[in-house]
């Protein structure tokens, strides 16, 4: 790929990205259809394709592309082939430089709109007539799928089989290790598959909410609509409402000062273990690990984000926050009676004003939203959390055996193999492990580890344009583009001027209402989050329920990319903070440190010191 000139206000072509140097040949490291080719050419680069930062945002190893195929198999069936999702098919995803960019398949023939608004309307109704019921059926089915993927058995390969094989009924060894990862990988296609079950649904019934609204109400503003939905409670704010007991608790029996900032958790524990108190302390918070320290440290979808299990760092720094912010006498509370109050003034309120025919289906769609609303955010927890985070340590299990038999130099090098060259690798291991011959092993499939480790590691320094191709004539009306993504005209154009220089005030969906100034703190990784300090705005390309113990530090968020349901948006309206998502390029032009403006209700971000040219 070569890169050539734009026009000023657009996305440059997908044939014209460069590559970084000393990058060349990171193809190899994805499948043949996730890549722009030739073939292709015309009607890709007729169709806008927008990054994928929310679920994205770093360079995908080889295995993780597992959970890129995964989600838009599961999405495009649900969408287009069982609910027949009127407007919009599924996504296409390509890789570019080893980021994620996707577009929508639109439907845009009057007539087959109208076929698939038959199926929509029989297929959708029944699942929100019957909401309750499917919702609990469907928590059994995820938690049945988490014990299923608990037991799955890693076997390991002795110098003999055991007595049972040649005696009894066991499977061999061979047979096992070869089993036991293909039903690793079916585990995680059938989680996909109950992922995208009721999501779409969720964001449907809210989006046909917010455009009855605004037809009837045509100056409603976009945070009013969100706010008639927001104080729900949800299990995605479980976790953290735990860490503020556990934070209360900490005050209580004196064992405060063991959280201090920057002290590692194995640190606090060990000071702790010293006292009865703090004792007492660390018994409570086993009892809260078991569900709660599934969440993840991030959104998941990479093999880098552990569960707060593998990692406790980010809980650990969150409680000391709290305590933090209980010394300084602030309330750590989310304030679920104050969003109570106000969604049901304003309901009430925009009811009064409407006609008596309108009232009736505003209440209709305001209770279905309502209902509907937990799973937006409840799925994460037990999909992209729990079952992701798990399913990843046990495709550890699979690159230890490799590693033990020196195929891998570490467990951790699997992620830099494909799934499908996992396969191979293992079917290499127990071909030899059985024959007793002599196999190619790590002298193949290590200089493989190495090189991608490298070409990751210099990707990374590369920033991928916001979006690529042509902008769209019309707006699109695919629910989870809009409701998730923020994908609208308005953003796109935001979006392409942003990149033809310097600005001092950014633009987005104005997603958490009320106005803020602070001072700026970049987060592009999880690592990066213990460095969140007390009244700082962060910039961030996304955020996610996980990231929730650090709202209680910051003072309003702005994103690169998000719509109104966006997680960051919600989370902002649960915590009651201004938030501005979905700028396009807020961590490329925002620096640390700057003091900047977040109007969370007009949707502007304002740099208040500087030219708005990130360092």
């Amino acid at each position: 790929m070569t890169t050539s000139a734009r026009a000023v206000g657009s996305f440059p072509s997908p044939f014209d990205i460069s590559t970084p140097p000393g990058c060349e040949g990171w193809e190899e490291m994805y499948p043949h259809y996730a890549l722009f080719a030739e073939e292709r050419r015309e009607p890709d680069e007729a169709r806008l394709w927008f990054w994928n930062s929310m679920h994205f945002p770093v360079p995908m190893p080889a295995f993780d592309i597992t959970s890129t195929d995964g989600p838009y198999y599961a999405l495009a069936n649900w969408q287009n082939r069982a609910f027949a999702v009127p407007p919009a098919m599924g996504i296409d995803y390509r890789v570019v430089n080893s980021y994620v960019y996707i577009s929508v398949n639109a439907v845009t023939d009057p007539a087959k709109i109208a076929e698939r608004a038959e199926f929509f309307q029989k297929r959708a109704g029944y699942y929100f007539q019957n909401w309750d019921e499917l919702y609990a059926k469907w928590k059994q089915k995820m938690e049945a799928l988490l014990a299923e993927l608990e037991a799955l058995e890693v076997a390991d390969l002795p110098e003999y089989e055991p007595a049972d094989v040649v005696f009894g009924d066991e499977d061999t060894r061979f047979y096992k290790v070869l089993d036991g990862y293909r039903r690793c990988l079916s585990l995680s296609e059938r989680m996909w598959q109950h992922h995208f079950e009721f999501l779409l649904l969720g964001y449907g019934a809210y989006l046909t909410f917010s455009d009855f609204c605004k037809a009837a109400l045509p100056d409603i503003p976009d945070q009013h609509i969100a706010q008639m939905v927001a104080g729900i409670d949800v299990i995605m704010f479980r976790p953290d409402e735990e860490l503020r007991r556990l934070a209360r608790l900490a005050v209580d029996t004196g064992v405060a000062s063991a959280f201090s900032d920057g002290r590692p958790p194995a640190e606090i524990d060990a000071e702790l273990a010293t006292s009865d108190a703090g004792r007492m302390w660390l018994e409570e918070l086993e009892k809260v690990k078991d569900p709660w320290f599934h969440m993840g440290t991030g959104d998941g979808l990479y093999h880098y984000f552990r569960s707060w299990l593998d990692d406790p760092t980010i809980p650990y720094a969150s409680i000391g926050g709290h305590i933090s912010a209980l010394r300084a006498g602030r309330d750590i509370e989310r304030p679920t009676a104050e969003l109570a109050r106000e969604r049901d003034r304003l309901a009430e309120g925009y009811a009064e004003v409407l006609s008596d025919e309108q009232r009736g289906p505003f209440q209709e769609l305001l209770t279905l939203s309502r209902t509907v609303f937990p799973y937006v955010e409840e799925h994460k927890f037990y999909c992209d959390y729990w079952f992701l985070t798990s399913w990843y340590n046990k495709v550890r299990e699979f690159g230890g055996l490799l590693a033990e038999h020196d195929y891998l130099d570490d467990a951790e090098d699997v992620f830099q193999l494909s799934r499908h060259e996992v396969m191979q690798a293992l079917e290499e291991l127990v071909l030899h492990w059985a024959s007793g011959g002599l196999a190619l092993g790590g002298t193949h499939w290590k200089p493989i580890v190495a090189r991608r480790r490298e070409l990751l590691a210099k990707l990374a320094d590369w920033t991928p344009p916001p979006a690529l191709g042509t902008m769209p004539e019309a707006a699109t009306n695919d629910p989870i583009t809009v409701m998730l993504w923020g994908i609208t005209p308005e953003r796109l154009q935001e979006w392409a001027r942003a990149q033809d220089g310097a600005q001092i005030e950014l633009r987005g969906s104005p997603a958490a209402p009320g106005v803020v100034e602070g001072s700026a703190r970049i987060v592009k990784s999880v690592d990066q989050m213990a460095e969140v300090r007390d009244g700082e705005i962060l910039i961030c390309g996304s955020t996610s329920p996980a990231w929730a113990p650090i709202f209680s530090r910051i003072t309003a968020t702005v994103t690169d990319i998000g719509g109104v349901m966006s997680h960051a948006a919600i989370v902002c309206r649960e915590y009651g903070l201004p938030a501005v998502v979905g700028t396009g390029r807020a961590t490329a032009q925002i620096r640390t440190g700057q003091r900047i403006r977040v109007d969370g209700s007009a949707g502007t971000v304002t740099i208040l010191d500087g030219d708005g040219s990130a360092a």
